[in-house]
């Protein structure tokens, strides 16, 4: 099987949005625009070109496991170029070029660039042809342009790596739009495959809106509960925060039962079983993990469906110990492992007033809701 790589073009400053950062961070349907292109090519080593000064919004928007980001440069063909050079030391056999604005990619229209790679081109990239009646104006009047043999040009664009490396390389000083010009600069034919008007570029704020439209799709909930039972111990993990206690919790895992809660509720939301199918006590690979990877994984299997999670709220039941010192910690650290703002996590606490287990001090329980989004437009997504 051919060995791919994603380059993702995110170094340009976004400033016809009229928003005020670049429009690549700005959150699309619950997610970073530019983690949602990300997620489009899930399967495939993506690295992310970024521009100067943009190495916390990248964190923030990729989460603490995505690769490396590479510095751009100043012009667009610049920033490319940088992306493939880092490429270089494990150099895939063909390599998709695709802008961070376009988040709206389908999985057809990447196999579609794949297949022509495959199949022997030098190149190829979604087009799609020009419908409008153009005009251009001469002299006051306006003048009708033949829009046959016109076509709209899309990302992602699949070259041989080899190839477009070398166009790059040799073609710095030229002044080009894509890179469908550097390869023809290079003499390289481009084929082109079918591309979708859903691939929009996001410019503009109506833009974003068409984007949010078009994401449409639905909307879920559901809800997560876990117990556990005090032990000997000197302290207890809630919501991923440690806090001292005169006990312990029992548990195959850390014991933590927020993010268990938390975890059911995200899997609740897709259909996706319980953490005990995902990650069985009897399975030793478990024994004391941190329960953070276990809200992790149900996060993961969300952005695989094109999904976010948009909002979630979390409730401790206990006597002892007390949340409400530790609240602000434990919303800040569901909010980094979800990479969600903080105002989109809540976490209380309630007790029973003397009554059941909890009452008695016996254990503690913790009960969760989850809000996911899942595009309706947006294909099942599969492994490379």
């Amino acid at each position: 099987m051919s060995r791919i790589a994603v380059l993702i073009v995110a170094a340009g400053k976004g400033e016809r949005t009229g928003r005020t950062g670049p429009k690549q961070y700005e959150p699309l349907g619950g997610l970073p625009m530019l983690r949602r292109t990300a997620d489009a090519f899930h399967g495939w080593p993506v690295r992310v070109v970024i521009g100067p000064g943009q190495d916390a919004l990248y964190r923030t928007a990729m989460g603490e496991n995505a690769l490396p980001p590479v510095a751009g440069g100043t012009r667009r063909q610049d920033s490319v170029r940088l992306g493939l050079e880092a490429l270089v030391t494990d150099a895939p056999d063909f390599v998709l070029i695709h802008d961070a604005a376009r988040p709206l990619v389908s999985r057809a229209i990447i196999e579609r660039v794949i297949a022509a790679l495959e199949a022997g081109a030098a190149g190829a990239v979604p087009m799609l042809a020009v419908a409008d009646t153009l005009r251009r104006q001469e002299d006051g009047q306006w003048v009708t342009v033949p829009r046959e043999g016109l076509w709209r040009a899309q990302t992602p664009q699949g070259f041989r790596f080899a190839d477009i490396l070398k166009a790059h390389r040799d073609h710095q000083a030229a002044d080009a739009t894509d890179d469908v010009a550097i390869a023809g600069l290079a003499g390289l034919a481009v084929e082109a495959v079918a591309g979708e008007e859903d691939n929009l570029k996001v410019t503009t704020e109506k833009d974003f809106a068409l984007a949010e439209r078009l994401l449409g799709g639905e909307t879920r909930s559901a809800m997560g509960y876990d117990a556990h039972r005090f032990t000997e111990g000197d302290h207890v993990w809630l919501c991923g925060v440690k806090l001292p206690h005169d006990h312990g919790l029992e548990g195959h895992s850390d014991a933590d039962a927020g993010l268990h809660a938390l975890t059911d509720a995200i899997l609740g939301c897709i259909s996706a079983g319980d953490i005990g199918q995902h990650f069985p006590p009897t399975d030793d690979r478990w024994k004391g993990a941190p329960s953070w990877k276990f809200l992790d994984h149900a996060h993961r299997l969300v952005r695989q469906k094109g999904g976010a999670v948009l909002h979630c709220d979390v409730t401790l039941i206990c006597e002892r110990p007390k949340i409400g010192p530790h609240r602000e910690a434990m919303r800040a650290r569901i909010a980094e492992i979800l990479s969600l703002d903080i105002d989109r996590v809540s976490v209380k606490a309630t007790t029973t007033e003397g009554m059941g287990y909890t009452g008695r001090r016996e254990g503690l329980a913790a009960q969760a809701v989850a809000t996911v989004s899942l595009p309706s437009r947006c294909e099942a997504v599969g492994h490379r």
